[in-house]
């Protein structure tokens, strides 16, 4: 067994832990071998706490499971992206300015996980500060997506949801801003899950009114990432966003799901150019929908207004983390962390509000849309996985994109309107890599989300497919 337990769900894993038919320093083990493994080709977790972990698992396994509530792990091992702080291990968030750095205190979505049986092995690889669509940074270098080592596994989550996908961990948590769940998720044929903003505590942070940048799970299935959202939620009072954990588990509703009655499909927001592979495969995957008897409308609010306000709010955040850091080390700083602290400087009152008014009018559009439909679907990237070499899209389709974040249109529009969002894989390109399908739901309406995620997924195979091991050249699975 021990060998074959990377393999497992996250939820098969938990169930073997709570019966005591392993422990958690078994698990631990397990994930030791396979991360030894598979790491020197991946790179996708450069910081590794074992010994950490094992003392952790032995005070778990001597203090037992207690009171048990939705989401408690027994154990379970899992990964935390390196730009949120886990007490005495290496804390760089990708930066060379923090290279060296030791977390003193973990931050308050770990001790949560903690708190609820996580046991955290590694921290996962980042671009600095989160602020890229890929995974790379001048202290630990790219990070490999496992379907083909040549290509990107996509970012800012990009070590988290390559490390799900090819076995080194059973969960992992990821950030959220521009789509850095949604995106690696979708190129690494995994689930990722933007929460709604509020729903995961997270900090004590310098910006702790910020709307754009949550923490959220990623996971091989919608299953198993309702258990790690159950693991996540509630409030804290360092966090003033922070929502009540709901009095019904969000596994209940992916293992109960509900089908939506309608859903609104737009390939493009009405605002983004699209891969014609990409389209092709996400509308292949609306038949999973159609099958269950959901009517598809083909529409969606206007979005025209989105980008631009994201890019100003987004630079508003970057500029009130970053501005000691551009005056004191702007030559050790990525050029995107310098561009877009400068960008934030240089913003007027008037850009400012009318970015605020924007991102409220198109609030109010999807609570008009939600009054006829229960979910906005589209694809959840323009493009599919490209060249591990290459840092940024600027051209789709013959289009010329303005900005070296304007990739992610699809993922960014849906951040300005603070729904939650879940990016689920949906098929192959005709070189076997990844698509991904992103599923919007009502305001803080997870629960509903995951459900009908739950849904689409059980009808299509490519949940079964991961564990994968690592490949230098892609080519369709055998059975998609």
């Amino acid at each position: 067994m021990p060998e074959a337990l990377y393999r497992l769900t996250a939820r098969s894993a938990v169930d073997l832990l709570r019966r005591r038919e392993v422990t958690p320093l078994e698990l631990i083990d397990a994930a030791e071998r396979r991360i030894a493994e598979v790491e020197p080709i991946l790179n996708g977790l450069p910081i590794l706490c074992f010994e950490r972990a094992r003392a952790q698992a032995r005070r778990l396994m001597n203090a037992g499971a207690g009171d048990a509530g939705p989401g408690f792990l027994h154990g379970l091992p899992i990964v935390v992206k390196d730009l949120t702080a886990v007490a005495g291990v290496r804390w760089t968030e990708g930066s060379r300015v923090f290279a060296d750095r030791i977390a003193s205190r973990s931050d308050i979505l770990v001790e949560r996980l903690e708190a609820n049986g996580a046991i955290v092995i590694a921290k996962s690889n980042t671009p600095e500060f989160g602020a890229g669509g890929t995974t790379v940074n001048e202290v630990f270098g790219h990070t490999c997506n496992p379907w083909d080592t040549r290509f990107t596994p996509g970012g800012s989550s990009g070590g988290s949801a390559a490390a799900v996908a090819s076995g080194e961990a059973w969960l992992a948590t990821g950030s959220d801003m521009a789509g850095s769940v949604r995106l690696p998720a979708s190129f690494c044929s995994v689930v990722g899950l933007r929460p709604s903003p509020g729903r995961v505590a997270h900090g004590p942070r310098s910006l702790a009114f910020g709307m754009l940048d949550v923490d959220g799970p990623i996971a091989r299935n919608v299953g198993d990432v309702a258990l790690m959202l159950d693991a996540m939620v509630g409030e804290h009072p360092e966090d003033p966003l922070s929502l009540a954990a709901p009095s019904v588990p969000f596994l209940r509703a992916a293992l109960e799901p509900v089908a939506p009655e309608r859903i609104a499909w737009s390939p493009d927001l009405g605002i983004s150019p699209l891969d014609p592979q990409v389209r092709a495969v996400c509308e292949r995957a609306l038949d999973a929908f159609a099958g269950l008897g959901v009517a598809i409308d083909r529409r969606c609010p206007d979005f025209s207004q989105a980008e631009q306000a994201f890019q100003v709010l987004r630079n508003m955040q970057r500029v009130g983390g970053t501005m000691e850091l551009l005056d004191r080390h702007r030559d050790a700083l990525s050029p995107e962390i310098v561009h877009y602290s400068r960008r934030g400087l240089s913003h007027t009152a008037r850009e400012i509000a009318l970015a605020e008014l924007a991102r409220t009018t198109l609030y109010q559009r999807m609570a008009e849309l939600f009054q006829s439909c229960d979910l906005l679907v589209t694809p959840t990237v323009m493009v599919p996985p490209f060249d591990l070499r290459q840092r940024h899209v600027m051209e789709v389709e013959g289009v010329a994109l303005p900005d070296f974040f304007a990739w992610l249109r699809l993922t960014l529009a849906i951040t300005v309107t603070a729904c939650p969002a879940i990016s689920v894989p949906c098929g192959f390109t005709a070189a076997g890599l990844p698509v991904g399908l992103q599923l919007v739901g009502k305001p803080r309406g997870e629960a509903a989300l995951l459900s009908a995620a739950a849904l689409f997924e059980a009808q299509l195979p490519y949940a079964a497919l991961l564990p994968i091991d690592p490949r230098s050249t892609a080519a369709p699975p055998a059975d998609w």
